[in-house]
This record gives C-alpha cells, sequence and structure tokens, in this order.
C-alpha cells in the first residue's frame, strides 16, 4: 500500500529532507513509501493538499509555516503546545496532530556541542517557530537566553538595538540563529549583527544546513568563534518524526 509523506514550507527546494527520507526508505527496502516537497504559496493550501493526496500519513513543517499550521490540527501534542509551534504533523484517519520535534533535536545537538558554564548566556536571533523550538530547550538546558528580533517589542532587542548596545553580543557566549537569512537560494543574506563583538570564547549555531557555512557562520568563524550548523538537528528531528509517524 503506498504511503506518502513529505515537507510543506514557502520555499522548499533547498531542502534535503526529500534525499534523507528517499535514501531512508530505499535502505529500508520500503518501496510503497515516497517523500515529496510541497510548496505553499500560503498555508491555507494546506486543505487542497490534503484533499489531492489521500495517501498522505505525514508532514514536516519548515518556515513560516510552524506556527501558521496550528489552526488546521484536530490536536496538538503537549510539548508542542507549549512551544507554540509544530513542525511534524500525523494524519491518522483524516485527522491532524501536530508534534515539534525540532527542540528536542536541538537540546541534543547542543548538549553535545556547548561546553555550558555557569555563567553560559545565550542570543536568539529570530521570533519565529524556531526560536519557539530552541527557547524551550535553553530552558530545559536552564541557558538564560535574549531574543533580538526586526520588530520593535517582539524580542529583547531590535538588531538595530544590538548594533548600538554590543553588551548582548559580548556577553553571550552561545549565539543562535533560527531565522531563514542566509538559506540557499538567498545565500548573500545574514542577520545583521555586529561581528567584530565576536570572539574565539564565542559559539554560535546556524539552524540553517543548506549550504553547509552560511555566511553568517563565515564571518562568525573569521573572528575565532566555533560555529556549527543545522544539519545534525535534521537528521535528529527527521529520525524522531519517523518514529511519530510510525507509532
Amino acid at each position: 500500500m503506498e504511503k506518502k509523506f513529505g515537507l510543506i514550507g514557502s520555499s522548499v527546494s533547498h531542502s534535503f529532507s526529500k534525499s534523507f527520507f528517499d535514501e531512508k526508505f530505499f535502505r529500508e527496502g520500503l518501496r510503497d513509501y515516497h517523500y515529496d516537497l510541497y510548496p505553499l504559496n500560503k498555508v491555507d493550501e494546506l486543505k487542497k493538499l490534503l484533499e489531492e493526496n489521500p495517501e498522505l500519513y505525514g508532514l514536516n513543517v519548515t518556515v513560516p509555516y510552524k506556527e501558521q499550521v496550528l489552526k488546521f490540527l484536530n490536536d496538538i501534542d503537549s510539548e508542542a503546545k507549549k512551544i507554540g509551534a509544530v513542525n511534524v504533523i500525523k494524519i491518522q484517519n483524516g485527522s491532524l496532530k501536530g508534534f515539534n520535534t525540532d527542540s528536542d533535536a536541538f537540546y541534543e545537538t547542543l548538549e553535545k556541542w556547548f561546553p555550558k558554564t555557569e555563567n553560559a548566556k545565550a542570543l536568539i536571533l529570530g521570533t519565529g517557530g524556531s526560536s519557539k523550538a530552541v527557547q524551550q530547550a535553553l530552558k530545559k538546558l536552564s541557558i538564560p537566553f535574549k531574543i533580538a528580533s526586526r520588530e520593535e517589542g517582539k524580542g529583547d532587542f531590535t538588531y538595530e538595538g544590538l548594533e548600538k548596545d554590543g553588551s548582548p553580543i559580548s556577553e553571550s557566549t552561545l549565539i543562535i540563529n533560527t531565522t531563514p537569512l542566509g538559506m540557499s537560494p538567498n545565500t548573500n543574506s545574514f542577520p545583521t549583527i555586529n561581528f567584530d563583538l565576536l570572539t574565539s570564547s564565542h559559539f554560535v549555531y546556524d539552524l540553517i544546513y543548506n549550504p553547509a557555512r552560511t555566511l553568517f557562520l563565515q564571518k562568525a568563524e573569521m573572528r575565532g568563534a566555533t560555529i556549527k550548523n543545522g544539519l545534525e538537528m535534521l537528521h535528529i528531528q527527521a529520525e524522531k518524526a519517523w518514529a511519530i509517524w510510525n507509532n
């Protein structure tokens, strides 16, 4: 029996999810399983997608729909509800249940990579669904954080505020980009922070994995910072999504 899975987002061509799951299905001999990319111009197109693809058993959700998709769900896992964003949907008998595997995947990768000290502080760039998942993971790790946003009032600082007063960057040993700035195909963009304030004491994590080294990471590395991209996080969250779809 054919089973379909896929990824929804406004731009999905950059994603490695299809190749990840295609390889997984091939490796495990699941010849009737298929994974496709579904670009949606607006989140409301999800309804039509589901009507046209009754074989869909599960979806991954990427920017900018991790929060917008909540209104279409019949049920939301308690952890995803707490976070306020969903990146995995399980479809069963026409019912949609939302989960968040981003937060746990980020938690696992950060715990291994970042040497947490007593005075560790984090600065999160962005306020969307990915940012919410990161915030939840940092709370679990007891790492205090501040948030930078393009819009006044959405975070603790605006990017302009960070430029004027560099102390949030200097004081944060961990800086995390949760925005899509720099993601393929728009690889020339990056969050505008004062990179000259970065030192070899900084750890800079970009959730983007395509390209492997965004301009943001390159600029941080040039200042001596330790850098990490989101590829390991993608693999962990994808395996967690697979476990949910097959549970």
